[in-house]
This record gives structure tokens, sequence and C-alpha cells, in this order.
């Protein structure tokens, strides 16, 4: 892989996306582990594909959340109580995915639950146009559950150290302090991403692959032909 400005990744990915054209919305992963940049990524590229002129649908998995006691039956700490029980998979294919996809009738939503007040949602449809793109950050977004409802997946990697250091100093306040948050990274965040590694390899599914290790010259492979090349 070779070492791009971010402004190249971008301009290289969004080319990427923009070249797809399915007489229907494209659906675009942007896949990760916890703190790897999948959120700020996919608002760049969305930037980006601004000067497309297509409409761009820009939002999370987060607006698919369960409720906290669905999500902690198994303890705050279990790894797999994140990777099974965090978010709403069908809510997300019923209500997102599928009515983007072939044969749907491109009557969306965003968002099934209200995380914040720990309550469901209901949501107004919205009506995408025929040559719009999804963007979506968020993690586990290649499990098998899921897979199908992607036209292409960006997996944003970063080595496990990167990734920890940047989500404890982001995430601290919000956590409850230093020690407690680097204690749900080592418990949850770090194991349930291995387990979804070991489940569903989200980097060898992946469309293209940036390393965010380096997050202002980051490096990029695009798959072609069934492979992953340097770009």
């Amino acid at each position: 892989m070779t070492s791009l400005s971010r402004a190249a990744v971008l301009t290289d990915l969004a080319a990427m996306i923009a070249s797809v054209d399915l007489a229907r919305p494209i659906r675009v992963a942007v896949d990760g582990r916890t703190a790897s940049g999948k959120t700020t990524l996919a608002n760049e590229l969305a930037e980006c594909l601004k000067s497309s002129g297509r409409d761009i649908i820009r939002t999370s998995i987060d607006g698919f959340h369960r409720s906290k006691v669905e999500r902690y039956a198994r303890g705050r700490h279990s790894a797999e109580g994140y990777y099974h029980d965090a978010r709403d998979l069908p809510a997300i294919n019923a209500l997102l995915l599928k009515p983007l996809g072939p044969g749907g009738d491109r009557w969306y939503r965003t968002a099934s639950f209200d995380l914040h007040n720990d309550v469901p949602i209901k949501q107004d449809p919205q009506l995408a146009p025929a040559n719009a793109i999804l963007i979506v950050d968020g993690t586990f977004l290649q499990r098998p559950e899921l897979r199908e409802g992607w036209d292409l997946a960006i997996f944003a990697e970063t080595s496990e150290h990167v990734s920890e250091q940047r989500g404890i100093a982001r995430d601290t306040q919000l956590l409850g302090g230093t020690e407690t948050t680097r204690q749900l990274y080592a418990d949850r965040y770090r194991p349930a991403f291995a387990l979804y590694e070991s489940l569903a390899a989200p980097a060898l599914a992946a469309d293209a692959i940036i390393n965010n290790d380096d997050f202002d010259r980051p490096k990029l492979r695009i798959r072609e032909g069934g492979r992953l090349s340097a770009v």
C-alpha cells in the first residue's frame, strides 16, 4: 500500500463509489473497529460526493440500537453481548437496507431507537431518489446478517493500539474515567471485534481498505477483479 494525502484517498474512494450505477440507490458501508475513524471517513466521503450531483443519505448504524436491558443482558463488559445484542439487525434490514436494495420501494428510515432516552421511535419514511448514495458508518457492518445489504464496503483499518488510544481519549468523559474506559476496551470492544473478525473476516471481504493509523497520510487498497490492489 502507498501512503497518499488524505485528500487523494478521499478522491479515489469517492470516484469508486460514484462510478457504480445500479438504477437504484447505492448502499455503502464504512466499517471498522471501534475508534478506527469510521464516522470521520464517512462524513468526508459524503462531502466529497456532493459534487457528483447525486443525493447523499448520510447516517449511522447507531440509530438502530436495542434497549439497554437487551444490550447489557450478558453484562456491561460482555464482548458477546456487544456483538450479538447491541443492535436491532432485523430493523436495519427492514427499514434501511432492503427498501434501497433490489426491488425495494425506496421508502427508508434511518433510525428505530432513541439511544439517549432508551426508547423506540417511529420515524416517518423518506423517499430516496433512484440515484441516491447511502453512506452508513458503524461496527460489525459486514456481519452475515447484514452483508447482503451493502453494494460496497469500505473498511477503516487501524491497529488495535492506535484505535484504543484514540477511543480512550475520546470516550473517557462519556464512559466514566480513563481506567473505566480502558477496561471496557479490554473486556468488551477489543474481544468483540476479534469475534467479528473470526465470523466475518471484514477486511478480506471489503471492496476497499483505508489504513487510518496515520490520519494525514492514509494507505489505500481498492479491490479490482477480486483482489485488493494498492493505490
